[in-house]
């Protein structure tokens, strides 16, 4: 007999302050090599959408999300995100516990972006904006309030906003593109339109983009990032010393971000490489740059990872005998 974790009960048991942390911890373990990580197996099914067979293993523990991504499931009043994490001792092969697999992935995509935009952004940043209102938008909006900052939230359809934004705390943007100029903005859309074209960026912004996590999807345009790699703030101009900044560009995991994602069509563009890209994790633990001017301007591509999972799975486990779980006999 093994435990299962309905949606709610995984929200209830990992807070976004916990998943906070839990997601940094995974990010250190996988830079150091003591967690690792299968690449992530897709299974198409478009147009419509797509399957996600998504390993990882650390702490003693081995993991398997079978998750799911149909954009256009909403329309039909079903979820987008479906799918199980079934997570098992490693030192045995003996299954754990069984997670539904939306309420894991909301957590850990809003811990994420919130994480990287609290590690990549100003210190001094002042404004936060999350561009889309669907379930994973609502947990980063949600990581956010928790993390005691106020941060408006927009998105195409204005009475989820609104709806989203009361039952929170956000705040509602007054439009696209005061949402946009947040000194730290959090995408989390479809991927199916740009939102961020060339020139969009200003000094000083960050943008965690956690949207284009599959093959086709793309939230910035391959212009805006090849202009983020080059940006120097003009110090033919007179800029003074200290003062400039230069754009750095973040993934969660470089060999899944080239195959998937928005770094992936830059760098089938050719304007983006390997030593152009610097992983999350490696920032961490001190092991790559992060942001050294208040007039960098950071973006951080995120494809969402199996170790995040197990972190979040791994954090509800911690809770595992406060409720009362269903039973699965295997």
């Amino acid at each position: 007999m093994i435990p299962f974790f309905s949606g709610a009960q995984v929200r209830e048991a990992v807070s976004p302050e916990r998943a906070v942390e839990a997601v940094r911890d995974a990010f250190v373990a996988y830079a150091r090599g003591e967690w690792t990580m299968p690449p992530k197996v897709y299974v198409p099914a478009y147009p419509e959408g797509d399957f996600r067979a998504m390993p990882a293993l650390g702490a003693g523990h081995a993991l398997l999300k079978w998750v799911t991504s149909f954009p256009g499931n909403p329309a039909q009043g079903l979820p987008t995100v479906t799918g199980l994490v079934l997570l098992s001792d490693a030192t045995n092969g003996m299954p754990k516990a069984v997670l539904d697999a939306g309420a894991v992935t909301a957590l850990r995509t809003g811990a994420a972006a919130v994480l990287a935009a609290e590690t990549l952004g100003r210190a001094d940043a002042e404004t936060a904006a999350v561009i889309g209102a669907g379930v994973n938008g609502e947990a980063a909006a949600r990581t956010f309030v928790a993390r005691s900052r106020r941060v408006q939230l927009w998105d195409i359809d204005r009475a989820r906003t609104e709806s989203v934004a009361e039952r929170i705390g956000a705040e509602v943007a007054p439009g696209r593109d005061e949402a946009l100029a947040a000194d730290l903005l959090v995408t989390v859309t479809p991927g199916r339109n740009i939102l961020l074209e060339e020139g969009s960026l200003r000094p000083g912004q960050h943008a965690s983009l956690m949207g284009a996590d599959g093959p086709g999807k793309a939230e910035i345009a391959i212009a805006e990032l090849a202009r983020v790699r080059v940006f120097r703030d003009d110090w033919e101009q007179g800029v003074p010393n200290g003062t400039a900044g230069r754009g750095r560009i973040y993934a969660d995991d470089w060999e899944q971000a080239s195959h998937n994602g928005d770094v992936m069509h830059a760098v089938e563009a050719g304007v983006l490489g390997r030593d152009d890209v610097a992983q999350l994790g490696d920032v961490l633990i001190g092991t790559a740059e992060g942001r050294c001017s208040r007039r960098d301007i950071t973006v951080f591509d995120s494809t969402g990872l199996a170790i995040q999972d197990l972190a979040i799975a791994l954090a509800a486990m911690e809770r595992a005998d406060e409720f009362d779980l269903a039973m699965i006999d295997l």
